[in-house]
């Protein structure tokens, strides 16, 4: 079963991250880019995650962070891996990181866990089989006006072109809300929007292993995913990603929409 062997990874490679977790200032990490940071307990999860996951599906292909397939992804079966998602959070000590870990079959979403590593609270997913914290269902929240709605958001890092957007974005939406948060985990951003604790989360420059695991729990809680400029498909290969209980996802949409410059592609 598939969510029992991305659940089992998660779990494994969650208790690498606890482990180091206390000595955290001894860990070797470089920078891919000014803003992007991986660190060794990264790649030691990334590994762990693999030798898992390949070992119960050997003709399966994985898309991740850290290890992207050598060769065009035609597998059946596809996981797409964060194995420490908030690592920049997890090396200043700052308990907002997970792992990641979402199954794709044939291009569809199926399966997906975020493990929170700190709390070690589960959050899971299946697609038609509802999603899930520990087994307790979860459901987006019923809030529909706007100024009561708590949105999270994160910064576009690393990417210039989005930058200005962003910030056109974030002028137009934050004073009509009860309040903006960014706590720096895309995953977790998204495992809040299906708890109801966040009304709505965009970003603009995200990843696949960002957010595939994150878009299915949200959807299975009942709340719409798109891509900032309202597409539903919501492509793997795509960088902007709009979440919501229906209400404020549609309201979200539409103001990000009417502050989108014609130039400009969400």
């Amino acid at each position: 079963m598939l969510l029992a062997s991305i659940e089992r990874a998660a779990i494994a490679a969650a208790a690498l991250i606890r482990a180091r977790a206390a000595d955290r200032v001894s860990i070797e990490w470089h920078s891919k880019s000014a803003t992007d940071f991986v660190s060794e307990v990264d790649l030691g999860s990334e590994r762990i995650i693999r030798e898992l996951l390949m070992a119960a599906y050997p003709g399966a292909q994985i898309l991740g962070e850290e290890l992207s397939p050598d060769s065009a992804l035609t597998a059946e079966i596809i996981f797409i891996v964060d194995p420490l998602d908030g690592t920049t959070n997890f090396l200043h000590g700052f308990h907002e990181y997970a792992v990641s870990i979402a199954a794709a079959v044939r291009g569809e979403l199926v399966a997906a866990i975020v493990l929170e590593v700190p709390t070690g609270e589960r959050y899971t997913a299946t697609r038609g089989g509802g999603a899930f914290r520990n087994g307790e269902r979860l459901r987006v929240s019923e809030i529909e006006d706007p100024s009561r709605a708590l949105i999270g958001t994160g910064f576009p890092f690393g990417d210039d072109d989005s930058l200005d957007l962003y910030l056109r974005h974030f002028a137009a939406v934050a004073p009509y809300t009860a309040g903006m948060r960014r706590p720096g985990s895309a995953a977790l951003d998204l495992v809040h929007v299906a708890c109801g604790h966040f009304d709505a989360f965009w970003e603009l420059s995200l990843a696949p292993w960002d957010f595939a695991a994150g878009v299915l729990l949200v959807r299975e809680a009942g709340g719409i995913v798109t891509t900032a400029g309202g597409d539903a498909s919501v492509p793997l290969d795509y960088g902007s990603l709009l979440a919501g209980n229906p209400a404020i996802h549609k309201w979200l949409a539409k103001t990000l929409a009417d502050a989108t410059p014609a130039s400009a592609t969400l």
